[in-house]
């Protein structure tokens, strides 16, 4: 499945009677609801003693898939244009790939 297949099958379950603000800001909401889920399940296998419930975290993911698919739709951008130029950005940012030393010079950077 492509992102952009993704998208379109995600968002046919999209409340129809929202209007376009009203997506983008439960989009953004789904997302900061669904990553605090995410990292509650981290938490507690890190910080409590619990095994990591790996099917639970990936259901949470794909929730927050949902909501980046849905934020991209009331933005009226595909998920494939939001993925690559992630990675144009990426690459601008590390073009050999990661080192410590790249990120270093960017933390430096940005203050």
């Amino acid at each position: 499945m492509t992102p952009n297949e993704y998208q379109r099958l995600a968002m046919t379950t999209l409340n129809p009677s929202l209007e376009k603000k009203d997506i983008l800001i439960n989009g953004v909401m789904g997302l900061c609801g669904e990553a605090g889920e995410a990292i509650d399940i981290v938490k507690k296998h890190l910080a409590q003693g619990h095994e990591l419930d790996r099917e639970h975290l990936i259901k949470e993911l794909g929730d927050i898939a949902w909501y980046l698919a849905e934020t991209a739709t009331a933005l009226d951008v595909s998920l494939e244009e939001v993925l690559q130029g992630n990675i144009k950005k990426l690459k601008k940012r590390y073009p050999e790939g990661f080192s410590v030393q790249d990120s270093m010079e960017r933390d430096r950077n940005d203050l």
